[in-house]
């Protein structure tokens, strides 16, 4: 849908902030990756055209499981001009921010059930230099980030419940994105960017694109597809691009 800059432009500008890449944008998920290979399937990707990476952080605590924090961010940065996105799952997210800031996340998004002041946090983020998401669990409705659409850059719709890869797309979930799209004309702010994660591959990624997704997370679906992850990222941005040009 060409260079979202429109979204975008003005909000949380630094001088050494990486430009957005072109929607629609298929953000392979680091969570699915090889960590032992995780420079080499960052390059695989980034060969095949990914611009947009996702680290989900996960702390056990907010969400039953563990994966990474600031350490394999601050290792991957020098190693990448991608668009770095960390995905805090994890609770007390104002504690963190600073840190995953200054380790170099181009965007750090937060949770509605997880944040005790959302606009509190969106805002830090937006002061440390980056792009503020907000992200919304499949149990949790559309309302809760109405508030945040002043602020956010993105609302991140889960179409799974946080915390593992490999789970079963919940379609319902993308009535949010409507639900918010339309939130956002009545108070009339521009709609930030709507990303959906959580069981995205070539079917699930059309119909979430028809419902007015513009940037999709795959773990599983990039880095264990066939090939390996650059063809699988091939197929499922081509995926997206028709899905969207249809749409309109």
């Amino acid at each position: 849908m060409g260079d979202p800059g429109g979204y975008f432009a003005g909000r949380g500008d630094r001088a050494d902030r990486r430009p957005v890449p072109p929607l629609p944008a298929v953000v392979p998920s680091l969570l699915a990756a090889d960590f032992v290979r995780l420079g080499e399937e960052v390059a695989a990707a980034e060969e095949a055209g990914a611009r947009w990476f996702q680290l989900d952080v996960m702390d056990g605590h907010f969400v039953p499981n563990l994966s990474f924090g600031v350490p394999v961010l601050e290792s991957l940065r020098p190693a990448t001009d991608s668009f770095l996105d960390a995905h805090l799952m994890i609770t007390a997210p104002h504690t963190l921010l600073e840190a995953f800031a200054g380790a170099g996340a181009d965007l750090i998004t937060i949770h509605a059930e997880a944040s005790e002041d959302p606009r509190r946090d969106l805002e830090t983020i937006r002061g440390l230099g980056c792009q503020c998401g907000f992200a919304v669990s499949p149990p949790t409705p559309a309302s809760a980030a109405v508030d945040a659409l002043e602020i956010a850059d993105l609302v991140l719709v889960m179409t799974v419940n946080p915390g593992f890869g490999g789970q079963r797309f919940m379609p319902k979930t993308l009535a949010k994105i409507g639900e918010l799209r339309e939130a956002a004309s009545r108070r009339g702010v521009s709609p930030p960017v709507f990303q959906v994660d959580g069981g995205i591959d070539s079917d699930t990624a059309a119909v979430a694109a028809r419902a007015g997704a513009q940037s999709y997370v795959a773990g599983s679906s990039v880095f264990r597809g066939a090939g390996g992850a650059g063809p699988s990222f091939r197929r499922l941005q081509s995926t997206v691009e028709e899905a969207r040009h249809w749409e309109g």
